[in-house]
């Protein structure tokens, strides 16, 4: 019988939150004392929380106040965006230890005084978190000074740097030994990666040739960055063909109360850039409704800008005033019913447009790298095709982890499959297909 404490780690935000918290686990779980558990008991928790928008915020409160509820004499430690800023609040609710991103890194070492439970007694090992050896999330670049008017990162993460050439190739090559096979290279401003000499470009190419790992994917780019020389690398075939490109409004006027550094001509030409070295690449954005003094007139340019770019998805966010931002104590604010109307429109283009872009894969065959069954015993898979396309399929074999060519064959949600209908409702652009040879 073996004494240890269970830790479950929950994590909220963005994809350079979910590197963080791969890496916390893999650290904590070389401890003999500490068993990494999924679920919602455990003697610890860790919660890596997000602060981009008041949603983000209330979901961290909550979170909290749940674990607390369930969990009265567990030990709950609060990092993240929202630890970073609000230290105050998240204590009320119930969080003994907290934590902010400049520290996170040290968290492992933080708690091992501080755990006020009795360890847990295992008679066998349970069965914890099932690691899915599909995809990791690298963290190659951390902090932003931007200073975009409506955002709150620069504040959150202050420090700027960028991770050493070596030790991401190093990390890779350890998830490549661990069984994954697509990597995520993530950070706050992944373009503007600069360590040992070596720019993104130079990066990417130490990767390609000094690993084996199937896929490698990048969580985001500038309008900016997409120069004709980075965009080579992506005749690789092991290079997904998805790019996230912000843009946040389509209205210039807006963009530059926000404080971004493009306009819609400069992200217009680097889209155009992009198709016309990868004509297949899926383009995804995030856009922000509702922003101080956005007109009727600059949210309908806005929208026009989107319905012209035919982005494959939209993320389409209401505006969030974060305190401390210029933004905040700018005048204008727009309603929240005006928000939530705009809102409704463009994500119903976001649909058509994810519609039309799956559309236009339809009958060709492509690489899927598959995930787990969409429902533990019905035979059907989700995966992802190599330009980022959501695929289902149906199969007898175990197809977890495995990359298969695929004839994309219809819009999985006109697919007469029980166990699509939850999975794919109100998810367009998603396409069922089989197995090719």
């Amino acid at each position: 019988m073996q004494n240890k404490y269970s830790i479950a780690i929950h994590t909220l935000g963005c994809k350079l939150n979910q590197a963080e918290s791969e890496a916390l686990a893999r650290d904590l779980s070389q401890h003999d004392n500490y068993n990494i558990v999924s679920g919602f008991t455990a003697d610890m928790f860790i919660l890596n929380t997000c602060s981009v928008t008041h949603i983000a915020d209330r979901k961290s409160r909550h979170m909290v106040r749940m674990l607390r509820k369930k969990n009265p004499s567990s030990l709950i430690a609060v990092t993240g965006c929202y630890a970073e800023r609000a230290e105050r609040d998240l204590a009320d609710c119930g969080a003994d230890v907290i934590i902010g991103n400049h520290a996170k890194i040290s968290l492992p070492a933080i708690l091992g005084g501080k755990l006020k439970a009795p360890p847990i007694c295992i008679d066998s090992p349970p069965q914890g978190v099932k690691l899915a050896r599909v995809r990791c999330f690298i963290k190659i670049q951390d902090g932003c000074r931007n200073l975009c008017s409506y955002c709150i990162v620069p504040f959150v993460r202050r420090e700027v740097y960028s991770v050493d050439v070596d030790t991401v190739v190093a990390e890779i090559k350890a998830r490549v030994k661990d069984g994954y096979k697509e990597a995520v290279l993530t950070g706050t401003e992944v373009g503007s990666y600069n360590s040992s000499g070596y720019g993104l470009k130079g990066l990417l190419e130490r990767v390609l040739r000094e690993t084996t790992i199937e896929r490698l994917h990048l969580s985001s780019l500038q309008p900016g960055e997409m120069a004709a020389d980075l965009l080579a690398l992506w005749q690789n075939p092991r290079m997904l063909l998805h790019f996230h490109i912000a843009l946040q409004s389509g209205s210039n006027t807006v963009l530059k109360r926000m404080g971004r550094r493009y306009d819609t001509g400069l992200y217009q030409k680097a889209v155009d850039t992009l198709r016309a070295c990868i004509a297949d690449a899926s383009i995804t954005t995030d856009v922000i409704v509702g922003f101080p003094g956005e007109g009727a007139g600059e949210f309908e340019e806005s929208y026009a800008f989107c319905r012209k770019m035919k982005f494959a998805a939209v993320n389409v966010f209401s505006y969030s005033a974060r305190p401390g931002t210029r933004a905040a104590k700018m005048p204008g604010r727009v309603s929240e019913k005006v928000k939530k109307e705009r809102s409704l429109k463009m994500l119903e283009l976001a649909a058509r447009s994810a519609e039309e872009f799956g559309g236009r894969f339809t009958g060709q065959t492509r690489y899927v790298l598959w995930e787990n069954k969409v429902k533990s015993g019905s035979g059907v898979y989700a995966g992802f095709t190599d330009n980022y396309i959501r695929t289902y399929t149906e199969s007898g074999s175990d197809l977890a982890n495995s990359i298969t060519r695929v004839k994309l064959l219809a819009p999985a949600n006109q697919i007469s499959r029980p166990v699509l209908k939850a999975s794919t409702r109100g998810n367009y652009g998603e396409l069922w297909g089989e197995l090719t040879a």
